[in-house]
């Protein structure tokens, strides 16, 4: 569906969004929870702040979705991508996951593996659903000029779903600690953002973002 004052988005592939499954049925939930604990606690044991960081963008992702606009169905698929998009991390070598410093060429190329493996690893999992969450996985640092990974995609070739949660992966991962840069404020994170508009994050949906993240629980602190 389309977001509030935007032109029409797809936020599904054409094929999945022509017989969209039961999202919000107890059983749907209970499958996916199911099919998922295993590669989440796998995640959680592998790299404990990872996990964490999943965690708190799954829940700002949703709030952001909200105040978008997103159907319940789309709330469903993003709440579950958003929490599931780090997990192709459990293939990444330990020497370049917990490198302390800045990756160099070859280890950069490594990390920006984890989108596909995260897909492969969802796709593999039977259920018409985990197609539609590993999309969204495979397409979370996509850029909105064409210039991120690992497809290229621009625009509104991007997942509109993919869109959002580009944007707060980026806000968590540059406000919390991470092995190679210090935790920056609330405004210092938002003014990296801002200079990405149009380039690196949607246009549309960063100025909805930073309305949300202003008075959500998980603003980070200045």
């Amino acid at each position: 569906m389309p977001l509030r004052g935007q032109r029409p988005y797809q936020s599904l592939p054409a094929k999945a969004a022509s017989r969209p499954p039961d999202w919000l049925s107890r059983s749907a939930v209970n499958e996916l929870t199911r099919e998922t604990a295993a590669v989440l606690g796998a995640l959680r044991e592998r790299d404990a702040n990872t996990y964490a960081h999943c965690d708190r963008t799954c829940a700002l992702s949703v709030e952001t979705g909200r105040s978008v606009g997103l159907s319940s169905q789309d709330l469903a698929v993003l709440r579950w991508a958003a929490e599931l998009h780090d997990i192709g991390k459990i293939g990444i070598p330990d020497r370049v996951l917990f490198n302390p410093g800045r990756l160099d060429e070859e280890e950069l190329g490594l990390m920006r593996t984890h989108p596909r493996r995260g897909h492969d690893i969802l796709a593999s999992i039977p259920g018409s659903k985990f197609a539609s969450i590993a999309t969204i996985v495979l397409h979370h640092h996509e850029a909105v000029d064409g210039s991120g990974y690992p497809e290229g995609l621009g625009g509104e070739d991007i997942p509109v779903l993919a869109r959002i949660l580009s944007i707060v992966d980026s806000y968590d991962a540059i406000a919390t600690v991470r092995p190679y840069h210090a935790p920056k404020s609330h405004v210092e994170v938002m003014r990296m953002l801002e200079e990405q508009q149009g380039r690196k994050y949607d246009p549309y949906i960063l100025p909805a973002f930073s309305k949300v993240v202003g008075v959500s629980a998980y603003r980070a602190a200045g």
